[in-house]
Formats: structure tokens, C-alpha cells, sequence
């Protein structure tokens, strides 16, 4: 059983074990979510979105063969003869949904950050089976079906804490829109950001080397400092997004995190970005801003939220700023 995290002191000392820096949340696993213990690990996962904006869960329902075989796959992608996946680079890929590159925005960059990534992005299986890299696509289509019951009790038991019921007539609005990225990183990393969707599941290899920034304005230990979150096997990494920040109006917190691996092997991750549709309007929830008494965050289409994301250069939470309301 977990200690009681009524406070972000207590909080932080449960997921801080022996100077090892932060460690999962959920370690009774997510499937606990379907038995008596549902509203223990509900509350586990709204308090750690309130606070570090990520955390890690095991009992997730993926297959753990099938996340070596990502890992694996991943690898076997990035060794690839250099014309082969140059056939995806965004220039001249032959299908929309399939982008290879480097960094985030080259061209804005001040430095370049040390990935390549190849971006497969889900409309339907059918169009998945046709047009990603036949390299991975299986593998990463099977990772995307199989963490999509998971998705949505984290989305459920976070938009409940909300005052929110998630069911099938709105569950697009929230994650209409998916991604599966297999990321390489020789020997660095990339910069700091946060992810600007709504959930980010995520998974690392062991050679480790993600961090999160622990926020300044929460009353815990080390905070504003980076703390890495070392791999546990068979768990997966899920952090919160820029749009659940929004929606919440600012009460759950976007992790802005980083990558910066000292080892000599090369890493892989391998993440699902979940998002809205690029049409689909966001903002603060009317529940949560009748509660505040105020909006934190203007109305906006995640199209043009997108275009500012990736139209800058990455530094921090920076790219909240277009959303944000100023108050004079």
C-alpha cells in the first residue's frame, strides 16, 4: 500500500527512494483501477498530476515481450542503411503520416538536439498497415491498440477528479489525435521542453538518462531541480501535456522534462504522443473555471497551438505562453 500523499512533502518522499531520484507513482499497477482500490490509485494519479506532472506505472495491460521486441525493433530501425530511412524525411516522404528527422526544429534551434526520431501518425489500421515503415509498423501499431485501455482510464480517472465524465461521445475531443515516435540518441540528448498533447506514454530502454524538472512553485523537496527517473523494468512513463494543463486550467502540470544520457550505448525511446484533433477548439474546462472563478488560458484551435509549438525554438514550458491569459 502507498503512504498517504496528502501533502506534496509526502508526496515527493514516496517517489524519492534512496537518492536513486524519481521513481513511479502507481506501483500497485494500473489494473488496480478496476478493483476496490480504484479510488487509492485515482487520487495517486490526480496528486502526481498536481505536482510533478508525471509518473510511471506498472500492470499496465502491454504486454512486457512486447516492449523488449519495441525496443529491439527501434534499434534495428536507426541501424538501417542511411537511404533507407531517408526515404521518410519529411521533404520526400512518401506518406503524410511518416516523417523522419532530427531535432525538434532544426532550422530554430540553437543547437541541434542529438535524436533522430521517426514519426508514424495513426488515422486508422488500415492506413497505418499501408503507409508506415513496414521496418516497425507492426510492432508499433500493436504497442499503440494495446495501451489505448490504459490510456483511457488514466484520461477517466483524471477528468473524473475534474468533474468530468469521459465516455465515448467525448473522448476524441480530449485524444482524438496519435502518434507512435521511435526516438535514437547516440550518446546526448534533447533539450527541455514539455510535450504540448494530453498524455505521453512512454518507453525507455535501461541505459537511463531522463529527467524531469521538479516545478518551483510546489512546496517540495529539491524543487526546481532536474531529477532522473531511472527505468524500471516493464513500466511505462507517462507525462502530462501542455493540453491537460490547459483543460485543468493550470491545476495539472505539464512535465517539462529532458534527456541527457552520459553512457557510451546508444538509447531508444519509444513514445505515444496522444493529442486533439488539429480542428478540435480547446480551454479551460467550464467546470474547473466556474470553480477558479477565472480562466487561466484562452480559447484557441489546437492547430494554431501546434504551429506556434513547432514553429519556435524549445525552451521549457515556454510554449504555454501562447495560451496563457495575461492579467493585468
Amino acid at each position: 500500500m502507498a503512504p498517504s500523499l496528502d501533502d506534496e512533502s509526502s508526496l515527493f518522499n514516496f517517489v524519492v527512494r534512496d537518492g536513486n531520484g524519481v521513481k513511479g507513482i502507481v506501483d500497485s499497477g494500473i489494473s488496480k483501477l478496476d478493483g476496490p482500490e480504484h479510488d487509492e490509485v485515482a487520487n495517486q494519479i490526480v496528486r502526481a498530476a498536481e505536482t510533478l506532472g508525471f509518473f510511471q506505472v506498472v500492470n499496465h495491460g502491454v504486454p512486457i515481450q512486447l516492449l523488449d521486441t519495441l525496443k529491439q525493433t527501434a534499434h534495428n530501425f536507426f541501424g538501417l542503411p542511411a537511404e533507407r530511412k531517408a526515404v521518410y524525411r519529411k521533404e520526400v516522404s512518401p506518406s503524410p503520416l511518416v516523417k523522419y528527422g532530427t531535432s525538434f526544429v532544426p532550422e530554430k534551434e540553437k543547437a541541434l538536439e542529438w535524436k533522430d526520431y521517426i514519426s508514424m501518425a495513426y488515422t486508422n489500421e488500415n492506413e497505418a498497415l499501408q503507409q508506415w515503415p513496414m521496418e516497425c509498423r507492426d510492432v508499433a501499431l500493436q504497442y499503440l491498440k494495446t495501451s489505448h485501455e490504459m490510456v483511457k482510464k488514466l484520461l477517466d480517472a483524471l477528468m473524473a477528479n475534474l468533474g468530468v465524465e469521459l465516455d465515448d461521445s467525448n473522448i476524441d475531443a480530449f485524444i482524438g489525435k496519435k502518434m507512435v515516435n521511435m526516438n535514437f540518441y547516440p550518446t546526448f540528448g534533447v533539450g527541455r521542453h514539455s510535450d504540448m498533447g494530453t498524455l505521453t506514454i512512454l518507453l525507455q530502454d535501461g541505459i537511463g538518462g531522463l529527467y524531469v524538472k521538479v516545478p518551483e512553485d510546489i512546496d517540495m523537496e529539491k524543487k526546481g531541480e532536474w531529477v532522473e527517473i531511472p527505468p524500471i523494468p516493464g513500466a511505462l512513463v507517462i507525462n502530462i501535456g501542455d493540453m491537460l494543463q490547459i483543460w485543468s486550467n493550470g491545476r495539472y502540470k505539464s512535465a517539462e522534462h529532458r534527456v541527457r544520457t552520459t553512457s557510451t550505448k546508444s538509447r531508444v525511446s519509444i513514445p505515444i504522443f496522444t493529442s486533439p484533433q488539429a480542428t478540435q477548439k480547446v480551454a479551460p474546462l467550464p467546470q474547473v473555471v466556474e470553480k477558479d472563478g477565472m480562466a487561466h488560458y484562452r480559447e484557441f484551435l489546437f492547430s494554431d497551438y501546434m504551429n506556434s509549438f513547432f514553429g519556435n525554438a524549445h525552451d521549457g514550458k515556454k510554449s504555454l505562453d501562447f495560451a496563457k491569459v495575461n492579467f493585468s
